[in-house]
């Protein structure tokens, strides 16, 4: 068994085992023949009880009558469908002659490889190199640490009708902070800005706390992750956490100081710089720090959805705060208004190349304000202009403020929201669903009506929800890989792989036709989306299973990829060069696309007249 021990070493993922594993594992390998044309798995049946290298020849995965893949020596295949237990997306055929190790379930599970965990876990991804910690802006550490083992201090604890004379006496300087204990797990607090309010309101010395606390906090458990933390602080706009277990036992008081907020250069930071500019100047230089801290999030191994959400909750601020600049500086609008964030962001899935989608929507309630179309439009462009100039680019096919078919009244809006909803095919209708179904309102200035009341009775269309799978099927992943090279249509980027438009896109759509098909209207993650859809049965769970981890692939690998254009210096953009990834990586990507693809066809299936992938 030499020949075996020595070919399995020189190949991915057996080249990690040592000479003994291996061994062990030769004697597992039962050699298998396959001639030309032979069909070693059928597409559609039962999940396979063994996994293939291919030793000498080469295979080709086929859908129906089309050849997406050709796997050449020392490939394996066969092993998402083994170890997910789904069943084949793709039929294997020998492309000519071929010989292949055939390795059982237990000698996969043995080694360090895909099949170590599901489908496409991205042990491609968090095989890149770690780097100095000590490189790292302090607080990073923390990312990846649990909320128990985050905590610093003991807080000092009161019941709710403790006087503030005591409060203060026990505040510990001007910046501590003082938990109130409301029972059932629940906790209140007292913080030095709130005792300062309190005297400088006259509230006697002798007052109960319960006056002047803040309630109720939010908590965490103590096995939350500090990335996680900081996220939810960072999207409620707290700075103090307790941390409580299981029934109500309190651990430890975590602040945005524990986490990240001692350095410049981070999210907290970031948003406090926001928050205190006064000018558009202020605004930018605190911009100048994001890309920087996203690197170091990266670095930190913070998860790339994670990131994305920390990105699109600091642009929040960064918008919420030019407008308020701009207020300043025109005046007060004669009407409530709500900024509206789209695409990408507007689901919290930003990464540094993504342009900003925005648009208007204003309340003029019963009575029409001449003046209002004017303020906004020139709100709109001002505001656009000002976050270009913090290199937050418009979108590119002119989705943004900055123009007067995207700034329109509340009632503008729902008016164009029902002819889209009536007439999904009239022009821009069903785009405009698209975009309205990914948007949020990023920032409110007075009491704005509800815009999406329209989209909800979206679902009820059966006709419209059809569409919205049509034109999700229609973002198809990439051919495949041919060897080294990713199968993409010529032009000026051909050989690239442009992971949004192939991954991504695929994916997102998808997750918003079965968010909408189950009845969940407004901007969600991805994820949670095709959470909502596997709970209502709009999506297997097993389907929905897929398509995260597929898209959590895609999105880390999109993330690396900027990240190391950033620290070059270079512009980031989505197009990568698979020559430049591990042969690992391409198997996993190889491996997602090919179940993206399956998951389509099963979709389109339903569809009729003939479906999109006959």
């Amino acid at each position: 068994m030499h020949d075996v021990v020595e070919f399995l070493g020189r190949h991915a993922p057996f080249d990690e085992l040592g000479e003994r594993r291996l061994q062990e594992l030769s004697n597992l390998v039962e050699v298998e023949y396959f001639p030309a044309g032979a069909t070693i798995i059928s597409q559609d049946e039962s999940p396979p009880q063994h996994a293939w290298v291919i030793r000498r020849g080469a295979v080709e995965l086929r859908d129906r009558d089309r050849i997406l893949d050709l796997l050449a020596e020392g490939e394996l295949f066969g092993h998402p469908s083994m170890l997910s237990g789904h069943p084949p997306g793709l039929e294997v055929r020998a492309h000519e002659d071929s010989l292949c190790y055939r390795l059982p379930t237990e000698a996969l599970l043995r080694s360090p490889t895909p099949a170590a965990g599901p489908p496409h876990a991205s042990r491609s991804l968090n095989a890149r190199p770690v780097r100095d910690l000590g490189a790292l802006p302090v607080g990073l550490h923390s990312a990846g640490q649990t909320a128990a083992s985050l905590v610093r201090r003991e807080p000092t604890v009161v019941e709710p009708d403790a006087p503030l004379r005591v409060i203060a006496e026990r505040m510990g300087g001007a910046d501590g902070s003082v938990l109130v204990a409301l029972g059932e797990g629940r906790w209140g607090i007292v913080t030095g800005s709130d005792l300062r309010r309190a005297i400088s309101d006259g509230i006697p010395v002798d007052a109960p706390v319960s006056e002047v606390m803040s309630e109720e906090l939010f908590s965490v458990e103590p096995e939350r992750l500090g990335a996680e933390v900081m996220l939810e602080m960072l999207d409620r706009g707290i700075h103090h956490v307790p941390v409580v277990a299981p029934p109500g036992e309190l651990i430890g008081l975590l602040t945005d100081i524990d986490l990240l907020a001692a350095q410049t250069s981070t999210p907290f930071a970031i948003r406090r710089a926001i928050a205190a500019a006064t000018s558009s100047e202020q605004l930018r230089g605190a911009a100048d720090d994001l890309w920087p801290a996203v690197v170091s999030l990266h670095d930190a191994r913070v998860d790339a959805t994670q990131i994305s959400a920390i990105t699109a909750i600091v642009v929040d601020s960064l918008i919420g705060r030019l407008i308020e600049v701009s207020v300043e500086q025109a005046g007060e609008p004669p009407c409530p208004f709500s900024w509206l964030t789209l695409g990408s962001y507007g689901r919290r899935e930003p990464a540094p190349s993504s342009d900003v989608d925005s648009a208007l929507a204003w309340d003029e309630g019963d009575d029409e304000e001449p003046e209002a179309e004017a303020y906004m439009s020139a709100l709109g462009e001002r505001v656009s202009r000002e976050l270009a100039e913090c290199g937050f680019v418009a979108d590119s096919h002119g989705v943004t403020a900055s123009r007067a078919h995207f700034v329109r009244s509340l009632e503008g809006w729902r008016r164009q929201l029902r002819d889209s909803i009536e007439d999904p095919h009239a022009e821009e209708g069903l785009i405009m669903i698209s975009l309205f179904l990914d948007g949020r309102a990023g920032y409110r200035r007075g009491a704005v009506g509800d815009l999406y009341e329209e989209l909800r009775s979206a679902r009820h269309r059966g006709g419209l929800v059809t569409l919205m799978l049509r034109d999700a099927l229609m973002h198809r992943p990439p051919t495949g890989f041919l060897r080294d090279f990713v199968l993409v249509h010529s032009g000026e980027h051909s050989g690239e792989l442009d992971i949004k438009h192939g991954g991504l896109l695929p994916v997102s759509s998808i997750a918003r036709y079965a968010s909408l098909s189950a009845g969940e209207i407004g901007a969600g993650t991805t994820r949670e989306r095709l959470s909502v859809a596997a709970a209502s049965g709009t999506l297997k769970e097993q389907t929905a299973g897929i398509l995260a981890e597929a898209f959590d692939l895609f999105g880390g690998l999109r993330l690396d990829h900027q990240v190391e254009q950033i620290r070059r210096g270079e512009r980031p953009d989505d197009l990568l060069d698979p020559r430049q990834l591990s042969s690992l990586t391409r198997r996993y990507l190889r491996d997602a696309f090919g179940e993206v693809r399956s998951v389509q066809r099963e979709l389109a299936s339903g569809l009729v007249p003939k479906s999109l992938f006959g």
